[in-house]
């Protein structure tokens, strides 16, 4: 029988492995450990913003489920599984939540067993897709959801690999398109707010395979163009919807998002 299990490359930092390591997880090689440290070195509030992103996670689904009634969610470009993952968060809100995780990446793949848990009332599935290919991946997308029914899509930190350029938007325009009326697009992206991260974002793409691309929050809100964004609009991370016990002062991260809704 042939040996179908997709090789993994541990002598290159990957994006989704540095992500994890500085979330405090485990499924990371030295090489990655490596890179992580030398950036955190440099720009000390990395983990801070890696923290935020999965903070927006987290409020932003849990606002979807209780709150706007959302049953149905698409994570496209899921990454690897931490904790508070975006079925763990939706279905703690709303058990019986529908989620369908993308991604085409073969470190994902392996790990996608971790991500394939649902509560009885619910379903999780995942599937290996490519996001610059949105028909087949709707289509596969459409096996597990009802495109009639609202639709959660996300796009979490995942298109900053990508230049924001007008084929990125119309891109993203067509998973949105796709969406029925009282769907949602719940999205975030690193931007070059901070000098800091302009320097880390250099170090990065000198040692990673696969580039980051900075935006600007103009840049972050135009990805929601013709959408009925919800309150505080397009604000970094830590400013949307902070929980109200939250302890300390708030400060801004370089990573910027907002969620809204299809009319």
């Amino acid at each position: 029988m042939t040996d179908t299990t997709p090789s993994i490359d541990t002598t290159v930092p990957h994006s989704a492995r540095v992500w994890n390591y500085w979330l405090g997880g485990k499924d990371n090689y030295p090489v990655d450990r490596e890179l992580g440290e030398q950036i955190e070195k440099a720009f000390p509030e990395i983990a801070e913003i890696a923290r935020a992103d999965r903070q927006f996670i987290i409020r932003a689904i849990t606002h979807l489920a209780r709150e706007e009634g959302v049953r149905q969610f698409l994570d496209v470009g899921t990454g690897l599984p931490t904790a508070n993952n975006t079925h763990e968060v939706a279905q703690a809100a709303a058990p019986d939540s529908k989620v369908v995780y993308v991604d085409n990446d073969p470190m994902v793949l392996a790990h996608a067993r971790a991500l394939l848990t649902s509560t009885p009332e619910g379903s999780t599935h995942y599937i290996d897709a490519d996001l610059l290919e949105p028909e087949p991946l709707l289509e596969k997308a459409r096996e597990y959801l009802d495109f009639t029914q609202p639709i959660a899509l996300t796009f979490m930190g995942t298109l900053v690999h990508y230049p924001a350029d007008d084929d990125l938007y119309a891109l993203v325009r067509t998973y949105v398109d796709a969406l029925p009326s009282g769907g949602f697009l719940a999205l975030n992206d690193s931007t070059d707010t901070s000098q800091q991260i302009i320097d880390s974002a250099v170090a990065w793409n000198q040692n990673a395979a696969l580039p980051i691309h900075l935006r600007t929050p103009k840049q972050v809100e135009a990805y929601f163009e013709g959408l009925e964004l919800l309150e505080p609009g397009v604000v970094s991370l830590p400013f949307w919807r902070p929980d109200p016990s939250q302890i300390g002062e708030i400060r801004e991260a370089a990573q910027y998002g907002g969620v809204a809704r299809k009319p």
